[in-house]
Order: structure tokens, then C-alpha cells, then sequence
């Protein structure tokens, strides 16, 4: 099957996975043909993700700068790393919508908390990309306490920070945890130029955290304000 047929079958799939919790409104602005919005309920709060309907709205001044000096903020590739799915906005109210259902996902604003304060993805944890970065002072002890209480990995019997740190320094980090029961994560920042989601997933990769568990939103915030989707502040 050519590559923009399966793209247009997946979102079609999704699309009809979502429908049967949109409201029977009709809007002007809808997210896809038929899907409307989506109502859910995440960590005992209610949330609403759809398009502003004002036709003549503009994108949000924080992102409507086009050039930031590069490095550090480049265009990042399509493809972050083998075997880490790359998302558009369909596919991310996708997750959400199963996250909402019990299982066992979490969207991460990997950005740091003051661009969260100008707006979020509704149901997004802010873990922020210094935290899972040793240069920026992120220690092991830290990291593993992110990777089992925010991601649901364990350590392997035994494992210790020291033993983690030999892990990761031998390039066998996945031998330090148990990644049976961790979250599969949809992380996003501020764009396709923003470094901080793919540097928390390469960061979690060289701890051995599973790329099939790693999805990204490579549009991040940048497109989804750009589409006039809903944005929550914590």
C-alpha cells in the first residue's frame, strides 16, 4: 500500500474511533470532517479539545515569530530516531482519547514551565526537558525518579544509580530497568524547531526506555495554536 494511502486509511480509522464522543453540534470549524470536538476527562479535570471558531482569528504572538537563531533552534527531522512514531494533531487527540479511557499513556510538555504558563495541551503532565538532561544538571537519582513515578518503569532488581550510570555508560541501559509496565509517552514542545521533546526522547532511549513506547508531536505547540486548537493553562 503507497504511503499516502495508509496515512489517509490511519486517519480515517482515527477519525471514526473518535466520532462516537463528539457532541452532536455542528461547528463551523470542526478538527476533521467528522469529528466535531472532543470532550474527556483526565486526572478528575474536564477538558474540551476544538478549533476556534472565530474565522478571522490569527495565530497566538508567541508563536508567530518565523526565525530563531540556529543552533540551537533548528528544523528538526521528520523522523527523530528508529522506531519512534512521529504524530499529527489527529493521531495526538488519538492518544488522548485513550489515555482518558484507562490506558496506560501520557503526554508530556516537555517544555520548561514558563512557556507552559502561556498555554498547554489539554491533559499534558509539564516534565520538563532539563529534568531528563544530565548536561543541564539532571542527576541519576533524579532521572530515575521521573522514569518511575512519572513513566511507570521499574529498576531492575538490584540496580542502584551506580549501577544505571554503568548501564548507561556501556551502552546497555535497558538492562537497569523493567520497561514491561511503562507508559507508551506522546512528548511535544514548541515546534519543528524546538529541541527540548527530542532531547527528553533521546535522553530516555539512552536509558533504555522503549522507541515503540515514544511517540512525537513534532508540530508541538507552534502548530497546534496555529490550527486554533484549544489550549489549557495549569
Amino acid at each position: 500500500m503507497k504511503l499516502h494511502h495508509l496515512i489517509s486509511a490511519s486517519a480515517a480509522v482515527l477519525a471514526l474511533s473518535l466520532s462516537a464522543t463528539v457532541s452532536a453540534e455542528k461547528l463551523a470549524v470542526g478538527i476533521t470532517p467528522d469529528l466535531q470536538k472532543f470532550d474527556f476527562t483526565h486526572g478528575g479535570k474536564s477538558y474540551t479539545i476544538m478549533r476556534n471558531q472565530d474565522q478571522k482569528n490569527t495565530v497566538n504572538e508567541n508563536f508567530a515569530k518565523t526565525s530563531r537563531k540556529c543552533p540551537p533552534f533548528c528544523i528538526q527531522p521528520v523522523v527523530l530516531a528508529p522506531g519512534v512514531d512521529t504524530l499529527g494533531e489527529v493521531e495526538v487527540i488519538h492518544y488522548i482519547k485513550k489515555m482518558s479511557e484507562g490506558e496506560n499513556i501520557l503526554v508530556v510538555d516537555s517544555r520548561t514551565p514558563d512557556w507552559v504558563e502561556r498555554g498547554t495541551i489539554p491533559g499534558a503532565k509539564n516534565i520538563p526537558w532539563t529534568k531528563l538532561n544530565p548536561a543541564k544538571g539532571a542527576t541519576t537519582e533524579g532521572i530515575i525518579e521521573v522514569m518511575t513515578k512519572e513513566f511507570g518503569a521499574k529498576l531492575a532488581e538490584g540496580a542502584d544509580a551506580f549501577t544505571v550510570d554503568e548501564a548507561v555508560a556501556e551502552g546497555n541501559a535497558s538492562k537497569a530497568f523493567d520497561y514491561t509496565d511503562a507508559k507508551t509517552l506522546v512528548m511535544f514542545c514548541n515546534g519543528m524547531w524546538c529541541g527540548q521533546s527530542p532531547n527528553n526522547i533521546l535522553n530516555l532511549m539512552k536509558f533504555g526506555y522503549p522507541a515503540e513506547k515514544l511517540k512525537w508531536y513534532r508540530g508541538g505547540m507552534q502548530d497546534w495554536e496555529i490550527l486554533g486548537l484549544s489550549t489549557v493553562k495549569p
